[in-house]
């Protein structure tokens, strides 16, 4: 290997590396939503490799041409923007900002970023996955977005209300914010927790 090529092959894994240190940060996030048992705060990271293993052993639910190894990726990825933006929950009195116009920049800044740490051969197709996540289009991404809404809905059924107590959650609220985007990406299980659910709310 000539010293031009080793010195490009340790350029190139000082870029994967530097991505892959800053990807650390996510754990630093925390989220509304707590653990299941209520002990404290779930971190972001937390939450990533939660859904990736929900994509995995709820495959089974996702609709006819759906990847689960792509749903999975997308999951990895999709809450990365968080280092710079932090966690916007969708029950809190801020609630609104979560699909806001400025929520939305702030995010996408925010993927130029950390996305641009990686080589370009890398880089831009874990955004494009980050984007396909965020339009909720495909059949992979309507999957993986209902997961994302799944997984607090049973975090806080385990917890005996979790954060819809602490927001003040009417049922109506659940099912108007949650509910569209579980049922058109899973109905059976939106079914399913809509009916747990319904006994924490009374």
């Amino acid at each position: 290997m000539t010293a031009e090529a080793d010195g490009g092959t340790r350029g190139r894994l000082d870029a994967q590396f530097a991505f892959l240190m800053e990807s650390d940060r996510l754990k630093q996030v925390l989220r509304a939503t707590t653990l299941a048992d209520g002990s404290r705060r779930e971190n972001s990271g937390e939450h990533s490799w939660h859904l990736a293993l929900y994509a995995l052993v709820l495959a089974d639910h996702a609709g006819p041409g759906v990847s689960i190894d792509r749903v999975v990726r997308m999951l990895l990825l999709h809450d990365l923007v968080e280092i710079d933006t932090g966690d916007v929950p969708i029950h809190s009195a801020n609630g609104q900002a979560h699909a806001s116009a400025a929520t939305r920049a702030a995010e996408a800044a925010a993927a130029d970023r950390i996305f641009g740490l990686l080589p370009a051969d890398i880089g831009t197709g874990l955004r494009a996955l980050w984007e396909e996540f965020e339009a909720a289009e495909t059949p992979d991404a309507v999957f993986a977005k209902a997961l994302d809404r799944v997984q607090p809905v049973l975090h806080n059924i385990a917890a005996g209300g979790g954060t819809w107590t602490e927001y003040g959650v009417t049922f109506d609220q659940f099912e108007a914010r949650v509910g569209h985007k579980v049922a058109r990406g899973a109905p059976a299980l939106w079914a399913h927790v809509r009916g747990l659910a319904r006994g924490v709310f009374g």
